[in-house]
């Protein structure tokens, strides 16, 4: 399952959310967050220069607020290994490395386009701020307060469901997560050159073998790199 913008439905017309980061090079900005305004693409990652903010990351925490590559904890969990934005702008940037994702614009709670299970997410308090971006708005972002919360809540969502895709979800980092209406949007943020994880909570979802199936922070969900439309 895919997000639509700003509406998280887990049925199978539903577009569900997306994200993660690695990749090489001399610690350039994780995703191309804090980087220059080069075209999107796959090499937006490794050509992002940094803005050298505050909360762009540090030697203790890399991959804070959106950090550098390859500074995750190696004997973290894959949730752990998963980058952070904070602002909703940095979480933009990130996705803009991937798919296209400029400009982005805000979605207030209550709005006439934020209704649904979307609006139910932004009440319990674990979505904290919604925007849109990309081509006519296709492509959604969250930023997330409690990661546990939001996953069970979607975990509730994939069960209501009663069916739909066992092989699509949300795509998530530690404090935000993407979803599009556009399946390649989705697939491109899942490269080990983007490093994002898609939460999986359904209970028939089997992928190949060679595909990731780890453990997320709740019960019944999974994060895999594994995603059919």
């Amino acid at each position: 399952m895919r997000f639509k913008p700003l509406i998280i439905t887990v049925s199978a017309a539903a577009a569900l959310l997306s994200l993660t980061g690695c990749g090489g090079g001399d610690n350039p900005p994780l995703g191309g967050v804090g980087g220059d305004s080069v075209a999107a693409g796959a090499n937006g990652a490794a050509n992002g220069t940094g803005d050298g903010g505050p909360d762009e990351g540090t030697l203790e925490n890399p991959t804070k607020n959106g950090g550098v590559n390859g500074g995750a904890p190696k004997d973290g969990t894959a949730f752990q290994k998963l980058p952070k934005a904070a602002t909703m702008a940095a979480a933009a940037r990130f996705v803009n490395g991937f798919t296209p994702c400029d400009p982005v614009k805000a979605i207030p709670a209550g709005s006439k386009s934020s209704t649904g299970p979307d609006e139910k997410f932004f009440q319990a308090g674990t979505v904290t701020e919604r925007g849109t971006c990309g081509s006519r708005g296709r492509t959604s972002i969250y930023m997330i307060k409690d990661a546990k919360a939001f996953q069970t809540a979607f975990k509730a969502e994939t069960a209501a469901e009663q069916g739909g895709n066992p092989n699509s979800g949300i795509v998530i980092g530690q404090d935000f997560a993407m979803g599009s209406e556009s399946s390649d949007a989705m697939s491109a943020l899942l490269t080990p050159q983007a490093g994002l994880l898609m939460l999986n909570c359904h209970a028939d979802f089997n992928p190949p073998s060679g595909f990731r199936k780890e453990p997320a922070l709740v019960k019944g969900c999974v994060l895999t790199d594994y995603y059919v439309d």
